[in-house]
């Protein structure tokens, strides 16, 4: 297995960092954007899309209004994905970075990916 490189993306988003955050950290808020189905007990998530097998992942730290960070069950220890909520000092404006890790030549195919699902996550805000 080769290792994977980290990468991240920032998405300007219209609304509070509170809102934000219950979409990122909670199993109801996931499913509204990331997966058909989102299940949770305590720190472990089940994630469930049509047509595959479902993938679980650790809540691995949970800072409210600041950063959530998963790691799938199948990632090494060092890997993981994050969400990290910031606004900007001059416009006041709230940033969503999503980080990730993926092999270094399929960084362009999963920054698409990230990038459609941050569309259906502006979608369900109203952004």
């Amino acid at each position: 297995m080769s290792k994977k490189q980290i990468f991240s993306i920032e998405i300007p988003i219209k609304c509070s960092p509170s809102i934000l955050y219950g979409f990122l950290s909670t199993s109801s808020g996931l499913q509204e954007w990331f997966a058909d189905i989102v299940e949770s007990r305590g720190n472990e998530f089940t994630f469930i899309w049509s047509g595959s097998d479902p993938e679980k992942a650790t809540l691995l730290e949970s800072e409210e209004l600041i950063r959530v960070r998963f790691r799938w069950h199948n990632s090494l220890p060092n890997e993981y994905f994050e969400f990290n909520i910031t606004k900007t000092e001059i416009s006041n404006e709230t940033i969503l970075i999503i980080t990730d890790f993926t092999e270094k030549n399929n960084i362009k195919d999963q920054t698409k990916l990230w990038e459609y699902q941050a569309k259906e996550l502006l979608h369900r805000l109203g952004s």
